[in-house]
């Protein structure tokens, strides 16, 4: 483990643009706004100039939005120069989230001469009928040839799926799950579709227009993912994640791991020194602050020694192997038992948490419920 004060190693740059908005993102993000890409790479030239010199990274991710809406040349450019701020390390992981429909050979092509080694595919489902619930502009037919570009272009070629949307079973989840093994990605995300206060799906939701699987279907069908990817070789490294030996997603470690991280771009948070600060989530709002000469940042939240180690021992629970006791308390100056050790108990005699003198990992019960498990630690 890495501690907050140390020298980041990693560097995250949030893309905002997007061809649409599915009903269920409620993403820092812009549709249909495509007259402000221009002065989007300028900003974050701008802002990454605050750095004064280069910091090498192990990691650089490109979330968003979607990175590859913008055009081969865009996408040149705006490599190009985060790549001067941020030098990549010779084992370093350089991701980039995409769209199925937006891959082509010549763009595939192009990111990987920019250094990227790893994709990130929005799939989602293989179920035109899913798809087009989910408000989706690919098709399954599209993801088989993206992801057959990608596998030719990139080290790694992971894929997300969604479970649980309005009149889904077990068995049309099971489907998706199998399809995408056939596939042979590297690695596999799956997340629980939920309905977001501000999502266009929100509304109707409320109206009982657009209703989810109940929470027991939704945690059957969390379980067969589980158990369906182990036999396919897949480790099961964090709640939602799933990747070959080899294949794990380096950025999101330093996460999880509690480490700190650069960040740019409209929404985007870092975490240097102890300190959190997050930029203005409006897009144009991060363009006019930034072209003006002014500040982008929204937020900034300094937490004490305390919150600190306790928000790192939310996050490492995510992880499978969970936490080790030792290497915790040199990492924060404090050992968990006095951190939470009344949650720690109680947690552990319900069963949604697996004890032992030196580590301490959500059972699998408790992976079921974590976000129940991680509100309780945090009070």
């Amino acid at each position: 483990m890495r501690g907050a004060g140390a020298i980041p190693t990693a560097a995250y740059i949030h893309v905002p643009f997007c061809r649409h908005r599915c009903g269920y993102c409620n993403f820092t993000l812009v549709a249909r706004r495509d007259d402000l890409i221009e002065s989007y790479i300028k900003a974050i030239q701008v802002e990454l100039a605050s750095l004064q010199h280069p910091r090498t990274v192990d990691s650089l991710f490109f979330g968003g939005g979607t990175p590859t809406h913008l055009s081969v040349d865009q996408l040149q450019r705006l490599v190009t120069a985060v790549r001067e701020w941020f030098p990549l390390n010779h084992h370093a992981e350089f991701s980039v989230e995409a769209n199925p429909t937006d891959i082509t050979t010549e763009k595939a092509t192009v990111l990987a001469e920019l250094g990227v080694t790893r994709i990130s595919l929005g799939v989602q489902s293989f179920a035109d009928s899913k798809l087009e619930l989910l408000e989706r502009d690919h098709r399954a037919d599209t993801i088989t040839r993206c992801v057959q570009i990608c596998q030719k272009h990139f080290r790694s070629v992971a894929c997300d799926l969604i479970f649980g949307a309005p009149g889904e079973t077990r068995t049309d989840w099971q489907r998706d799950i199998n399809q995408l093994v056939a596939l042979q990605p590297q690695h596999i995300s799956t997340y629980g579709l939920t309905i977001e206060k501000g999502t266009s799906f929100w509304g109707r939701h409320q109206r009982n227009e657009f209703i989810t699987v109940d929470e027991e279907t939704d945690r059957a069908m969390y379980l067969d993912t589980i158990d369906r990817l182990a036999t396919a070789g897949f480790e099961h490294y964090e709640i939602s994640n799933f990747s070959l030996p080899n294949h794990r997603c380096q950025h999101n470690l330093v996460y999880w791991r509690g480490e700190p991280y650069y960040a740019a771009g409209p929404g985007a948070a870092s975490y240097v020194n102890g300190v959190r600060r997050m930029n203005h989530r409006s897009t144009t709002t991060y363009l006019n602050r930034i072209l003006s000469g002014q500040s982008p940042v929204a937020e900034v939240e300094t937490l004490d020694d305390r919150e600190r180690a306790l928000e790192r021992l939310v996050f490492a629970l995510r992880m499978i192997e969970g936490v080790d006791r030792r290497q915790f308390q040199q990492a924060c100056g404090w050992d968990i038992d006095d951190l939470i050790g009344h949650d720690l108990t109680q947690l552990a005699a319900h069963g949604m948490l697996d004890v032992s003198p030196n580590r301490i990992r959500l059972t699998r019960e408790g992976i079921v419920v974590s976000d129940a498990v991680f509100a309780q630690l945090l009070g």
